[in-house]
């Protein structure tokens, strides 16, 4: 009988280090023990994972994971259009966690292929970033902190609403690049930042995520508010491109705002900064109409 205790114990404990969750695709991720060597395959992937605690255990990030610091110095494995694969495995990995809409659902297949277990984030909203935060605390057991971060950010989400429920809406353009002009749909969480502002994304029903409009579809559309998120030398251009289209109210207004790319448009922790300077950003639109 003892042999029989002994084994019901040793599966118990099997039982216990057991853990899991179901990534942003539907598909339930289970690892025998919590990961101790994780790869990142895309900044905001990058952010999540040292927000829930688990940065000791990153090994490999992608190409642009400058946040936070520590991530500047990892190992990198590529970019959104080419993952190196021998880099990948020459790290051991026990966990790779992507950007389902970053990354090439090709190399996403080929390492589930390999044998590694990929986990796949795609929030569209704001409320999902803090339970992505605990999934990959619990993937990686570093629950404490993780569940600590989601609480913040949980906390500064609910005074923004608080703080922007109720405005005026506007319609706004978002633009994320300038030749050729992109837009973002409401597949996109920038229209939820957006929303959250008192904003109303004027190319929200466009088919797809990051479709290409032209000028003078923001011409018909005629938005109270145009935001520009590109690196700064092109947002400059192009803001002086947009200035001399006195067609647009946003323009005879002057209210046309520039806001950080990895601030507003990667789906990680970051994103209530960059929705604090959105929201005040409307806010100041609104207050110049009024007078």
């Amino acid at each position: 009988m003892r042999w029989l205790g002994l084994l019901l114990a040793l599966i118990a404990a099997g039982a216990q280090a057991q853990v899991h969750a179901t990534d942003d695709r539907g598909t339930e991720v289970v690892l025998a023990n919590p990961a101790q060597r994780i790869v990142s395959l895309a900044p905001s992937t990058t952010e999540l994972l040292f927000a829930a605690g688990a940065g000791r255990q990153v090994v490999g990030v992608s190409a642009f994971s400058d946040h936070p610091a520590a991530a500047r110095a990892l190992p990198r494995i590529g970019d959104s259009s080419h993952l190196d694969m021998e880099r990948i495995l020459s790290l051991h990995p026990d966990l790779v966690v992507g950007w389902a809409s970053g990354n090439r659902a090709a190399d996403i297949a080929r390492l589930r292929r390999l044998g590694l277990p990929v986990f796949l984030t795609e929030p569209k909203r704001l409320d999902r970033i803090p339970l992505l935060i605990e999934k990959l605390g619990r993937l990686a057991g570093t629950e404490p902190q993780a569940q600590h971060s989601a609480a913040a950010f949980r906390s500064g989400l609910r005074a923004l609403r608080e703080d922007y429920s109720g405005r005026p809406r506007l319609t706004v353009f978002f633009q994320i690049w300038s030749r050729p002009l992109l837009t973002l749909t409401s597949r996109q969480i920038v229209s939820d930042v957006l929303n959250l502002c008192g904003g109303e994304n004027v190319f929200a029903h466009l088919p797809g995520i990051a479709p290409q409009v032209g000028r003078e579809d923001v011409v018909r559309a005629d938005p109270d508010v145009i935001v520009i998120s590109e690196p700064h030398a092109i947002a400059a251009a192009d803001l002086a491109r947009w200035r001399r289209m006195r067609v647009l109210r946003a323009v005879r207004e002057n209210h046309i705002y520039v806001v950080r790319p990895g601030l507003i448009t990667q789906p990680g922790p970051r994103i209530l900064a960059g929705a604090r300077a959105v929201c005040a950003d409307l806010e100041s639109a609104r207050s110049a109409s009024r007078q």
